[in-house]
């Protein structure tokens, strides 16, 4: 198995388990409203982080410069679209079709759960860095 198919193995299973209990909780709490405000923050926060795994897919053979660059670039798109779909989302989705609360919630539910399930993969790949050789 790759590198990024673990991390993203490791991240997605967390994730879908919190966003499935988020989604319950605020279709229970807020209704209709609710479930879409989840169902959206679910969308987002893992299409903005698989980014990030993908981006690492495709850089693994540059050379540093162009993997900082190619990260930079990607993470730049990624706030610049997220921006644009949040204000989409807040200027064309009323209220009542879309709970802001129950997206918030969820969104952070979902980020912390990626994060620790990537960490958590990350640390049982246990790779190991090759270090200069000392003179």
């Amino acid at each position: 198995m790759s590198t990024e198919r673990a991390l993203l193995r490791g991240a997605l299973i967390p994730t879908a388990v919190t966003g499935l209990a988020s989604i319950a909780i605020s279709t229970w709490v807020k209704g209709s409203s609710g479930l879409v405000g989840a169902l959206l923050a679910q969308f987002v926060v893992v299409i903005f982080f698989a980014a990030n795994v993908g981006t690492a897919r495709l850089s693994r053979d540059l050379d540093p410069v162009m993997t900082m660059s190619l990260a930079m670039f990607s993470y730049m798109a990624k706030v610049l679209l997220l921006g644009v779909f949040l204000w989409l989302i807040s200027t064309f989705v009323s209220t009542s079709t879309c709970d802001r609360k129950a997206f918030a919630l969820s969104a952070v539910a979902a980020t912390f759960a990626w994060l620790g399930g990537e960490i958590r993969a990350f640390l049982a790949l246990k790779l190991h860095l090759q270090l200069p050789d000392r003179k």
